[in-house]
C-alpha cells in the first residue's frame, strides 16, 4: 500500500439505512450507476444508495500522487469507511468498478457486508466473444454506442444518450492512461470473501467475456452466478427487470445473513 492521497470524492445519494457504495465503469460517471441500479431498490425502505464518482471521472479528480489501482483503491476504502461511519456497507460494482469491489471486500472482508459484481473487470479474462447485434438495426446511434450495446433499439440508445455519452466530457483522459498503465492488483492473502455474493455476466459481453466471471462462482462460497443470454456489457440496461429480480434476491440474502 501507498501513501494515502488526499482525494476529495464526489457522490451523490438517495434513501436512507444500511449504506449500499454502488461504483460505475470506467469512462462514464455515477450516473450511469444510478440509473441502471436505482430501480432496484423501488419499493424496498432501509437502504441508503451512494453513487461515487471514480478518481478521473465526473467530479472527482484524480491527482497526479494517483499512479494507479492500487492508489485508487485506497482512496476508495477510505470513502467507503468514512460514508459508512466505519460500519459495514454493501457494496455493488459494474466493469472496472466491479474490479474494484473485489479488491475492496478481499482488503476488507468485516466492513462488506454483501458484494455483488455486474459484468465485472477481471484479471485473465479469456474466451470473449465477437460484438454481435442480436436486436435492432446496425445503423442505429454512434460507434460508441454500436460497440458497447448489443440490443439496438430506440430505448437503449435513450438511455445511452442520457446516462452515458454526456459523462465523456467530464472524463480526463490523461489520468486514465496513467492509471491504466498499472490497472492490476495484487491478489490479497488470505480466505476468498464468504458473505452474500451475485455475480451477473452478459454471455455476449465482448468486453470481459463471461468465462472468468464463472470462476468466481467457485471463489465465493455464498455466490449466486447468473450468465444472461442476449445481453452484453451493457446488461445493466439491457435486461433492468432480470437484474432488478436478481439484485432483489441478493438483498434479501443480505439481510437474512444480519
Amino acid at each position: 500500500m501507498g501513501p494515502r492521497v488526499a482525494t476529495t470524492v464526489h457522490y451523490v445519494e438517495h434513501g436512507a439505512g444500511r449504506p449500499v457504495v454502488v461504483l460505475h465503469g470506467a469512462g462514464v460517471d455515477h450516473r450511469e450507476a444510478e440509473a441502471c441500479f436505482e430501480p432496484c431498490f423501488v419499493g424496498r425502505a432501509g437502504f441508503r444508495r451512494i453513487y461515487p464518482d471514480l478518481p478521473g471521472m465526473g467530479r472527482t479528480a484524480a491527482p497526479a500522487e494517483l499512479r494507479g489501482a492500487a492508489d485508487v483503491l485506497d482512496v476508495l476504502l477510505g470513502f467507503a469507511a468514512e460514508i459508512a461511519g466505519g460500519g459495514e456497507y454493501l457494496l455493488i460494482g459494474h466493469s472496472a468498478g466491479g474490479y474494484f469491489a473485489q479488491a475492496m471486500a478481499a482488503r476488507a472482508p468485516t466492513r462488506v457486508a454483501g458484494l455483488a459484481l455486474v459484468c465485472p473487470l477481471l484479471p485473465g479474462v479469456r474466451d470473449v466473444p465477437a460484438h454481435r447485434v442480436v436486436t435492432g438495426s446496425a445503423e442505429l446511434g454512434d460507434d460508441v454506442f454500436r460497440d458497447y450495446f448489443v440490443v439496438h433499439s430506440p430505448e437503449m440508445l435513450e438511455r445511452y444518450e442520457r446516462f452515458v455519452a454526456p459523462s465523456a466530457a467530464l472524463v480526463d483522459q490523461a489520468a486514465l492512461e496513467r492509471l491504466g498503465a498499472h490497472w492490476e492488483l495484487p491478489d490479497e492473502p488470505g480466505p476468498a470473501y464468504s458473505g452474500p455474493a451475485l455475480v451477473v455476466a452478459g454471455r455476449l459481453d465482448s468486453v470481459v467475456g463471461y468465462a472468468a466471471a464463472e470462476d468466481l462462482a467457485h471463489r465465493y462460497p455464498r455466490a449466486c452466478l447468473a450468465v444472461v443470454d442476449d445481453s452484453g456489457h451493457a446488461l445493466p440496461h439491457e435486461r433492468p427487470g432480470l437484474l432488478r429480480g436478481l439484485v432483489a434476491d441478493w438483498l434479501e440474502r443480505v439481510e437474512g445473513a444480519a
